[in-house]
């Protein structure tokens, strides 16, 4: 899965705003989802997550204009890729993007 949305932050405010969800969600889904991995490498997030038993990969980078989401989505979870970015879109206007 591949998403690109647009963000009209700076690069540091748009990763301040990933970080806090990240905090939030983090503490909201601690019994539901289980977290291998999650590291930054300047402005680029690694993560594997284990979620609803469906192990998910991959990256998050933060541009100066864009937050692009590249997820290795297994079989499972491939038929609501449509459905996955619309709600990962739809979060990511909460943040203020």
């Amino acid at each position: 899965m591949h998403i690109k949305i647009p963000h009209k932050s700076s690069k540091s405010e748009a990763k301040k705003n990933i970080e806090k969800a990240l905090n939030e969600g983090r503490s909201q889904l601690a019994d539901k989802v289980e977290i291998h991995q999650e590291k930054w490498d300047g402005d680029t997030l690694n993560f594997d997550f284990t979620a609803q038993g469906q192990r998910i990969s991959g990256t998050l980078e933060i541009s100066d204009s864009d937050y692009v989401l590249d997820a290795k989505l297994p079989f499972m979870l491939r038929m609501f890729e449509g459905r996955i970015e619309k709600e990962i879109a739809a979060r990511v206007k909460e943040l203020g993007a």
